[in-house]
This record gives C-alpha cells, structure tokens and sequence, in this order.
C-alpha cells in the first residue's frame, strides 16, 4: 500500500506561479557583486570602471524604455483586468525605485491553455457557434428527458419506479411516487410546463396521502428523493420569492407544506435513537423508527440529512429540524478517524451495563422481539472498513455542502465541517491514492481491512462524485480564473484541483473502455501487485484496454450520475470545454444503448459486449440526477451557479443565503 501521493509538486502547472522573475539589474547585482567577485572588484580599479560603465548603461536603457506595456498575466495578477489602458512612467527616478525593490509574492496564474480554454478571457466573446452546437444538444437532453418521463406516464405514474421493458411500474422505494417527486425540480429547470403541471398535480391530490398511510421506508432514500425534490419544487416555484421556474403546478406552500409533514414522521429516526444517530427506517402511518436487521447503519446514510433538514427549518421557522440532523455531524467530529477517513458501518443502538470480562463480545438487544446483534459501544462505528463507494461516499460530500450551506447564512460556529473536509482530503491522498499500469491512471482504491490492512485497487463508479467535491471544496464554487486573480486558492487548494482532474479523467476513461462506452457499477485497476487478464471492458482501441479490469459481476450500468455531475462542477469551475465533449459522448452511448422505443431508458448487464443485455428498471436518479447535470453542462453558467446553489447528493438544488466570495479579498473560513 502506497501511503505517499502518487504525483509530485511539479506536477501542478503554475505559470510561474510563486515569483515574479527577477529584474535584469536583481540578476546582475545578485550574480557578479556577491560573495568572493564582490571582493576582488572592489579591489580592482578595472572593476570599479566596469562597474560605473555597468550602472550608467542600465540609466540610459531606462530612458531609452520609458514606456512599459504591461503584459495580460501582470494585469490579472494585480486584478486591474486588462481593458485597463496601459500607463506611461517616464520618471526615471520611479524606474530605479521599481528595480531596487524586492520582488512581491503572486498568487498562482492561469498558463496560456487555461486561459484560452473558457472562450471568455481577455475580453473575447464565447464562439457563437460553438455555443449554438451546446444549444442543440441541451435540447437533446431535455427531448431525452421528455422521452424518459413519458415512459413513466404511460406505464408507471404513481409507482416509484418504471419497468420500461415490462412496461410497468415497480415500488421499490417505499411506494411513494419516488420518480414524480425526483423529476419535479428537472422539469422546472428545463421549462417543461406541462411535466411540471402533470407532476405537480399528482404530488398535490396523491402525495399527502400515501405518506399518511404507507408502512416502513428507508430514512436516507425518502430525505434524499422525496424530501429534497419537495423543497426543491418549493424553492424554484416561488417559495422564496427570488426565483419562480414554474408557471404552471400547486403553490410553493403546498410542497411546503408536504416535506413539513413528512419531515415531522422522520424525525421518530432521530428521536426513537438513544445516541445522536438515527435508526435507518421509519414507519411513516405511525411516526415510529427502527433499526435496520443487524444494528448496523451505513455512515453515508445517517450523515446525509443534513442539507435538507437544515434548509427545511429555514423555510419553515422551526429549528426542530436543523437540531436533530446537526447532531449527527457533531458526533461524527467526535469520533476517532484514520487521517480524517471513516469506517462505513456506524452503530445508533444503546449501551447496556458490560463487564469487563466481556470486553469484545457483542450483545443481543431485543426491540419488538426482534434480536440485533450490536457493537457494545453506543454511537460508535463497527468493523475498518474504509472506501469512498457504497456506503462512504455522501458522508465526505456532505462535509463540503453543509459548511457552505451553513456559512452561507452565517449561521453558527461550524468552521469544523471545514476542518472535517480537508482532513478526510488529505486522508485520499495520502492513504487511498494510487496510479495503474502501465498509463498511470489516478484512482481512489479501498481498505476492506483498515488503515493497518491491504490496499485493495477497486473503485465503485459512485466513487466519481469525488471530483466535483475536491472542485467544489478548492474554489467554493467560483471559478479557478476569479479564484486565482483575487489569491484565494491555497497551494493545497491546488492539490485538490489537480486530484480533482487527473480522477475526472480516470471516471471518463471507465466509460470509453468498454464496448458500449459506458462504465461498469465497479472497476479494478492494474497496479504492481494487481492484474487479471481477460477481464478488459471490451473497446480494443482504448489506451487504457489495460490499465482497467472489469470483473463478470460489476459490468452492470445504472443510469447512474456521478460522472457527469463531476463533469459539470469542473466545467462551470474550470471552464475547459473538454469536460463537455466528455459528458457529450457519455450521452450518446446512453442514448444508443439504453433507450426503450416504447419509453423510458433502461439499465444494462453487461456493459462490455454489444449488444448489451438490457436489464428492465429505469432508475429514479435518471431523470433527477444524470439528465439535470447533463442539461447543465450543456447549457449557459447563469443557470443554477455554484456560488448561489448547492445541490443535494440527489441533484436537487437548495439554494445558499449569500455569496460565498466577497469581491477583493479573502473569505475562506473563519467564524459564522
């Protein structure tokens, strides 16, 4: 197991970023008057005749270059822009003065490619063109869209999810209409009236209904799905009266009004808990919780509440919300952590007296005659198990999004969701990161056994959100160019940037190669101590045909978002068009693979051999997540910016209280 970051300093391009060069006169007086030659001129009368010669040249070459053109990264550096017209010095005494003194620090600058890249810097307008291709294809997302709700419509409206194959519909998710709340906030975003008016209707006459009569749901799915397309829809409806996407459907107060009272039978999950965290289900008919079968709950689940509860009380006046998810995330800041990274199993159930002599045992704790087999240590994570896919990964997305929701309205003291971000960072880097054979692939591999077991170099493709949050966690949503020009980013700022693109890469490279051009649910990756042959995904023509192993049991495909949703935070960050010709081509293979003529799109077996076996199940996180993002990094950086909008780690936006940046200066972390 590697525990050092697998690329080195000189790997982050700066542009001469640290130092301005030296003047001419600063190189001569440093190299020829220093030291050992400083004595023997001084002594020498030849060289103090030279030396006079020397200074009275360097006079004359001032006078003679009076006028200085300020070069485009000097303009940004000072953060004069560069329409500023250049001024004229022709004090020669200023000139000496400029010379003589030390050279200031910068904040790193743009490389030329950079600055290129985003069509907009140093004044050039976007192509035209270019952006009307980008116009065309949103609008195949957003005919993609339509296409995928109205297989729903036909064949599932009501159910959670559609078959499309079957051409049914299927509960899966507790029986709520999940694929009508999930869409909601998509179909506002793309100004569909009619889904919106379909959906909207249905959530008013239906929604209130089942939630007062439906048995047990999964407390993270329903908060995730349901809940936080609910104060989505109520946010982009009007709720707030700053936007209003939605001409057509119910009021803001009936969705409102919805996630209050849905909210309010999800809180026995918090209350039913003798610890901080929450039992994993809920019976919704009768406001009661449990625990899940075994007593263990996912850390990714019991600590991805929070950005929903949380805005649900700003919107609500009630603080009841904000409280009960808080606490779980300052318990988590109190439990121990390998270099800021978390097992992925973590224990809500009650301590009972224990003998000493039991130490190391495990308890059975009968709730409703129900046997649990429970870890002795009330609140406190079971077993190693460290990685960032199923079960891990929203807990370090939500450390990010929380701190900046919560900064966002200076509300509280919570720098240490900050603190909590970049040390489980650091973790990655240190601990988790390594590069394949033989073309030197960064991936995000797993301890199955802990800090002191073997590394493992398998990836869940859910692990692809981690991209758009180191992004998003360096610039806080701004983007790299404005970051850098006010000397926001710090050097570690860098390093997750850098992770952030070199892992956006690997994510993109697990969808072009395999035969479909779309990524498996899990790969592997050649490492010194790891290969299989064999198990390749099937694109021949791949330069990384070898660096990635894709074994029988994980070539399935989901439909699922992390990818493009990395894609997208580091377009709208980093302003390269590459990530949109990526996301494009993603798009294209779900479109040629995964479309169901009759409606709907489906998900695969097999997504190394043409054609693919088609599995029958249309996922909710389709529509709500993987067409949203696409829509937005295909459309305009106005809609749904970064620094006003943070989005739940089921793409529905809620909206930030202020800006995350002040013009000008620093505001990185500190105090609410």
């Amino acid at each position: 197991m590697s525990k050092s970051l697998p690329y080195s300093v000189k790997d982050i391009h700066y542009d001469n970023a640290k130092f301005r060069h030296r003047s001419l006169f600063k190189v001569i007086t440093q190299t020829l008057f220093t030291s050992d030659m400083r004595r023997e001129c001084v002594s020498c009368s030849t060289g103090k005749l030279l030396g006079l010669f020397m200074i009275f040249g360097l006079a004359c070459l001032m006078w003679t270059h009076a006028n200085k053109v300020p070069s485009v990264s000097d303009g940004l550096a000072k953060g004069t822009g560069t329409d500023e017209e250049p001024k004229v010095v022709t004090d020669v005494g200023m000139k000496i003065k400029k010379l003589t003194r030390r050279a200031p620090r910068l904040p790193p600058r743009l490389s030329r490619n950079e600055k290129g890249s985003s069509g907009t810097f140093n004044g050039n307008k976007t192509n035209e063109p270019d952006e009307e291709k980008w116009k065309a294809r949103q609008q195949n997302v957003k005919e993609a869209f339509i296409h995928a709700w109205s297989g729903y419509r036909k064949f599932a409206m009501g159910s959670d999810e559609l078959m499309p194959l079957s051409q049914e519909g299927i509960d899966d998710l507790g029986g709520l209409g999940a694929t009508v709340v999930d869409a909601l906030d998509t179909a506002m975003i793309m100004g569909l009236e009619e889904v919106v008016s379909e959906a909207g209707s249905w959530v008013e006459s239906h929604l209130l209904e089942r939630i007062s009569q439906k048995g047990q749901v999964n407390l993270f799915e329903t908060t995730i799905r349901v809940l936080g397309g609910l104060l989505s829809a109520y946010h982009l409806s009007g709720g707030d009266q700053d936007m209003n996407l939605a001409n057509k459907g119910p009021k803001p107060t009936v969705y409102l009004d919805i996630a209050k009272n849905l909210a309010d039978r999800m809180l026995a999950a918090f209350t039913s808990s003798p610890t901080a965290i929450p039992f994993s289900d809920v019976v919704l008919s009768d406001f009661s919780a449990l625990p899940s079968l075994g007593g263990k709950s996912s850390t990714s689940e019991v600590s991805t509440l929070q950005l929903e509860f949380n805005y649900l009380s700003e919107i609500s006046g009630d603080p009841k919300y904000k409280t009960e998810g808080m606490k779980v995330l300052a318990h988590f800041k109190t439990l121990p952590k390998v270099e800021g990274l978390v097992p992925i199993y973590i224990s809500p159930d009650i301590v009972l007296p224990w003998n000493a002599d039991h130490s190391g045992e495990y308890l059975f704790i009968f709730f409703d005659n129900l046997a649990m087999k429970c870890s002795p240590h009330s609140g406190q994570f079971i077993g190693e198990e460290i990685r960032l896919g199923s079960r891990g990964d929203s807990y370090y997305e939500y450390l990010i999004k929380v701190w900046l929701q919560l900064r966002s309205i200076q509300d509280g003291n919570f720098t240490y969701l900050y603190d909590m971000h970049e040390e489980a960072m650091r973790g990655v880097r240190h601990l988790l990161v390594q590069k394949t054979i033989p073309n030197e692939l960064v991936f995000v591999g797993e301890l199955p056994l802990g800090f002191n077991g073997t590394f493992s170099p398998k990836m869940d493709h859910l692990v692809c959100f981690l991209p758009g949050t180191l992004a998003l966690g360096a610039t806080k949503g701004i983007t790299k160019e404005k970051a850098m020009k006010n000397n926001l980013l710090t050097f570690e700022d860098l390093e997750n940037l850098k992770l952030a693109e070199d892992l956006a890469k690997t994510c993109f490279e697990m969808y072009s190669v395999t035969a479909t051009g779309l990524a498996p649910e899990i790969a592997y990756f050649h490492t010194k101590e790891y290969f299989e042959s064999g198990l390749d995904g099937g694109n021949k023509s791949s330069e990384y045909v070898n660096d990635i192993v894709i074994k029988q049991d994980d070539r399935h495909n989901l439909l699922r978002p992390e990818t493009v949703e990395s894609l997208f935070v580091l377009y709208r960050i980093t302003q390269d068009p590459k990530y949109r010709e990526w996301g494009w081509q993603i798009f294209e293979s779900f479109e040629k693979y995964t479309k169901v003529d009759s409606g709907g799109y489906t998900s695969l077996d097999d997504v190394t051999t043409l054609p693919p076996r088609r599995r029958d199940k249309m996922e909710t996180f389709f529509l709500a997540e993987t067409l949203k993002y696409l829509y937005l990094l295909f459309g305009d950086h106005s809609l749904m910016p970064l620094d006003k909008f943070v989005f739940n780690t089921e793409a529905h936006p809620l909206p930030l209280g202020g800006a995350i940046y002040l013009e000008g200066g620093s505001n990185r972390k500190g105090s609410m």
